[in-house]
């Protein structure tokens, strides 16, 4: 164990991976029945959904363990998520298997990027304030499905919204789950999240609120699952839309795992890990649309486990291991009110918002095209086009301004794609 994961080294122990890895899946294990409800709302079978996130997880933290020997978790994103079922899905018109095959094309360009030195092409010829705005673009996002789900707000076409009924149960829980969702999160309450799930559907049962027709304490169907297994549909790869949101999507996917991997790596003081780190990561993404699920990203929640005194990729494991022995929890999970997740949704959502904070405000070149995307991304029901406008806009407004120098090729590429796919959808 010490030679594989090089413990000594890490100045570490088994013991001390092992309980970091435990601390890691308490703080993170309410993935799976957030992204499972998400991914439901696609057309994704809820049970199906569950299987596909814990398998996920399963092999996306062991990828990481053995190829970086890095404390991160790899899990379905949320905002990915999102876009997954209410981008693409939903206001995108595309089957979830069409989506699904967006997802493991979205991994490839990923790899290809994260094993070549194209990675930090792209990267740096992005605005930071325009990756900072996707970020909080999705968090409002978040926090209107959030509200939408549990009545709370009514948003019958996804672009009006209004008051909903307010003295309904599940608003009423929603709202009291929500302020001890927050209560517990300024606490820093081990497993806050995880809490805040099990007393809001706690609550919800007491008042009749919970998914009936999943309340069977039979074991899962794999048989079941293999009709969302492996089933990536390419039939619309003809179309050009069909790659220009493939390419969209991992554009957030790389912006996100990036920033996120460079983080975590800094807090580890272990930089020079971030490359394979990356490279695990661009793997799990294209797995993910495999297995029959959103992207995957390396999990703010890995911060827990560093935090706990994980140093080595046997943290990372002991999380993939435990999220696999939580097939058994299935029957429990499937009953799980949607009431119950809206609280953690609403909550991502606010955190995200934050980092408005990184966006130059002051300085309206590089402000406008942000809080256009910020602005458009709920608005439009899709992170695709209200990334497009921003994209289009930045460099063009730089141009006019005599500063094109400024602007590195790539962003141009970018820009030209997001106004193709607008001549071919609203021009033609």
């Amino acid at each position: 164990m010490d030679k594989l994961f090089q413990l000594k080294a890490h100045d570490t122990t088994i013991g001390r991976e092992f309980s970091a890895g435990l601390i890691s899946y308490i703080t993170v294990v309410y993935i799976i029945i957030v992204n499972a409800t998400i991914l439901s709302a696609a057309g994704i079978p809820l049970e199906a959904g569950i299987i596909a996130t814990i398998l996920t997880v399963f092999a996306g933290c062991l990828l990481m363990g053995f190829w970086s020997n890095t404390p991160i978790l790899v899990i379905p994103g949320m905002g990915l998520n999102a876009m997954f079922t209410y981008t693409i899905v939903q206001s995108g018109g595309f089957a979830w298997q069409e989506a699904l095959a967006m997802v493991f094309v979205s991994g490839v360009i990923f790899m290809v990027l994260a094993f070549t030195p194209l990675a930090k092409t792209i990267v740096t010829s992005i605005p930071d304030s325009l990756k900072e705005a996707i970020t909080v673009g999705i968090g409002i996002l978040l926090i209107l499905i959030g509200f939408d789900n549990s009545g709370i707000i009514t948003n019958s076409d996804h672009t009006l919204l209004a008051i909903g009924d307010l003295s309904s149960s599940t608003a009423l829980i929603t709202l009291i789950g929500l302020v001890v969702t927050v209560v517990l999160f300024i606490k820093n309450v081990p497993g806050n999240l995880l809490l805040s799930i099990a007393f809001t559907a706690t609550l919800a049962f007491l008042f009749g609120d919970f998914r009936s027709n999943g309340a069977s304490w039979s074991m899962p169907s794999f048989g079941g699952y293999m009709s969302v297994f492996g089933q990536m549909s390419f039939a619309k790869a003809g179309d050009f839309v069909f790659w220009l949101t493939a390419f969209s999507l991992a554009m957030v996917v790389i912006f996100e795992n990036i920033g996120l991997i460079h983080g975590h790596t800094k807090m580890l003081n272990q930089t020079h890990k971030s490359k394979k780190a990356l490279q695990a990561n661009a793997i799990s993404v294209a797995t993910a649309g495999i297995f029959g699920t959103s992207p995957t990203v390396a999990s703010v929640e890995s911060a827990a486990g560093i935090a706990a005194g994980g140093r080595t990729g046997l943290t990372s494991i002991v999380t993939g291991l435990l999220f696999l022995a939580s097939i058994v929890l299935i029957p429990v999970i499937k009953i799980v009110p949607e009431s119950a997740v809206s609280p953690v949704l609403i909550l991502i959502g606010v955190l995200m918002l934050q980092n408005i904070t990184n966006i130059k405000l002051d300085d309206l070149l590089e402000s406008f095209p942000a809080l256009l995307i910020i602005v458009l991304i709920p608005l439009t029901y899709s992170i695709a086009d209200g990334m497009a406008i921003g994209f289009i806009l930045y460099p063009l407004m730089k141009l006019l301004m005599g500063k094109g120098k400024e602007i590195q090729p790539a962003l141009y590429m970018i820009a030209l794609l997001f106004l193709g796919n607008f001549v071919l959808q609203y021009a033609l």
